[in-house]
């Protein structure tokens, strides 16, 4: 598992664009016309935006209180610090369950049971060979220290408990957050935009030129903001900190 998790956290940004890729691949419905009546699309908008926005509001707040440096060195797995503070103290990896939710939900959206039923798995058990692989180089290199903190704070699910003091104990940095996650929500977004108009005929009354005018002006806001965002900076008329 171990070697499984270094070969995929090498490559682990091409992955999210294969799953991306993969939510428009044609397949059964989860939510149908016969078991949930004329407005079944209503379930999976609702629901896979609510699990989706979830993912990235945790992502934004593990971000935007104590950063984490997440891309390693040299493709490998490296960390300077065992950082055990803001979201970090309340569950080992909140960006990758944000990660898990935010592809979750827009599984759901996509109303696919392909992707939910193949995909999802298949990410969960890379994720996990992952999470192994950097357990293994922090426990090798804080020793005690990590198994005190593996000991105290969950791998997987986020503890409730105190998360009201962490907020108020920590300055959220919004422009860290935006400044370090503006390809990812633009990627989400413009994938958001892509699901619903195209997926879902009856948000525009199956209006063909309804359609293709929101997804103009939609998709061209965000590229407007990305490419601002960018300009930003890269002269660094912006900084994080």
């Amino acid at each position: 598992m171990i070697s499984i998790g270094n070969f995929f956290f090498k490559y682990r940004n091409f992955l999210f664009i294969f799953l991306y890729i993969a939510l428009f691949i044609p397949s059964p419905p989860l939510f149908t016309e016969e078991a949930f009546g004329p407005n079944y699309y209503v379930w999976p908008i609702v629901l896979g935006l609510v699990v989706t926005v979830t993912g990235q509001l945790i992502r934004g707040a593990s971000i935007g209180l104590v950063y984490i440096v997440r891309g390693g060195k040299d493709k490998k797995v490296y960390a300077e610090d065992l950082v055990t503070e803001g979201m970090f103290n309340h569950c080992r990896n909140p960006l990758y369950v944000g990660n898990i939710l935010m592809l979750v939900g827009v599984g759901i959206l996509c109303n696919s049971l392909l992707y939910m039923a193949v995909f999802i798995p298949l990410f969960l058990f890379i994720y996990q060979a992952i999470v192994l692989a950097e357990e293994k180089f922090l426990r090798s290199k804080f020793g005690a220290q990590f198994d005190a903190y593996c000991a105290r704070v969950n791998r997987w699910l986020i503890n409730p408990s105190g998360l009201g003091s962490t907020f108020a104990g920590h300055h959220f940095n919004a422009k860290r957050w935006i400044l370090k996650e503006y390809n990812t929500q633009f990627v989400w977004l413009v994938g958001i935009t892509l699901i619903l108009l195209l997926k879902y005929p009856q948000l525009t009354d199956s209006n063909t030129d309804l359609r293709n005018t929101l997804l103009g002006v939609v998709l061209g806001v965000l590229t407007v903001v990305y490419l601002f965002v960018k300009y930003l900076k890269k002269t660094k008329r912006w900084t994080a900190e």
